[in-house]
């Protein structure tokens, strides 16, 4: 009778199951197979590196899934805005006024002087005023025409200066001082009789008041013939400020202006623009020195 294990059959060992047997080699000195057990050795770590990587993404997977998660229950979820807000009250919520930009009164430049009121009283028009700081030089220039000045004259005593209806207009609104000048070009002559009053209401009043007959008196010598004494002539009547402004042109010749005479009417027109663009000079070099003091 044998008490062998012979015959019998062969115990399995798996390294994977606890308690399993381990083979042994028959043979002598019965010494375990080692390359058996290298073999066991090398499956085991493979497993082992396979469970690790499923294992990290299955981590990943988890918390892309949290994350995704959390941002759907702060952004869409109805639940979480019912929850009440854990902000502070609003008393304790700095107002957007304390850390934004400073703020400042609302500021606004003075509006421009306008030139014009510094030559309609005479409380303001106080600048030096003279035929010749109206009309200076010794010719006039507009455009390409070039106008040769001729004599001036100055008077307090404005009917004197005037002819016609412009006596009385001038006497009725209180005129206190008429400037003359003529300009002379191919034998044409116009004088331009500037009125001075003391308020632009009553420069305008003489404007108005005048007529065709109102004529100021045209102005000879220093070369210049008598004109306009007796023949038809062209004139002209405007205001700008305190100052009412007159022109009379004609031919030096002696002969009535006609509608033909075209150089005559644009002559009269060049010197009556001339006169309104000194004045307005005037109240404007006024109201600059104004504005710097």
């Amino acid at each position: 009778m044998s008490f062998g294990q012979q015959g019998g059959p062969q115990s399995q060992w798996d390294p994977w199951k606890p308690h399993s047997q381990q083979p042994w080699s028959s043979g002598a000195g019965d010494t375990p197979d080692w390359a058996a057990l290298a073999e066991a050795s090398e499956t085991r770590n493979k497993r082992r590196r396979l469970l690790f990587i499923g294992g990290g993404a299955l981590a990943t997977v988890a918390i892309g899934t949290a994350v995704a998660m959390g941002v759907v229950s702060a952004n869409g979820s109805d639940e979480a805005s019912n929850k009440p807000s854990s902000l502070p009250a609003g008393g304790d919520i700095p107002s957007p006024t304390a850390t934004g930009a400073p703020s400042f009164a609302p500021t606004s430049a003075p509006p421009p002087l306008d030139p014009k009121d510094f030559v309609s009283s005479k409380t303001k028009d106080t600048a030096p005023l003279s035929p010749q700081i109206l009309f200076p030089g010794t010719q006039l220039t507009m455009g390409s025409t070039v106008y040769k000045k001729g004599p001036t004259a100055d008077t307090k005593s404005c009917a004197a200066a005037a002819k016609g209806t412009l006596p009385k207009v001038l006497t009725d609104n209180d005129c206190t001082r008429l400037m003359r000048v003529t300009y002379t070009k191919d034998g044409i002559a116009v004088t331009v009789g500037v009125a001075v009053f003391d308020t632009a209401a009553q420069a305008t009043k003489a404007k108005k008041d005048a007529d065709d007959k109102s004529i100021v008196a045209s102005l000879s010598g220093d070369g210049v013939k008598a004109f306009c004494n007796s023949a038809v002539c062209r004139t002209t009547t405007n205001s700008y400020g305190r100052y009412a402004y007159f022109t009379i042109a004609g031919l030096t010749n002696g002969k009535d202006v006609t509608t033909k005479d075209t150089p005559v009417f644009t002559t009269g027109d060049d010197l009556a623009e001339f006169a309104f663009r000194q004045i307005r000079r005037r109240g404007e070099a006024q109201a600059s020195a104004a504005a710097n003091e």
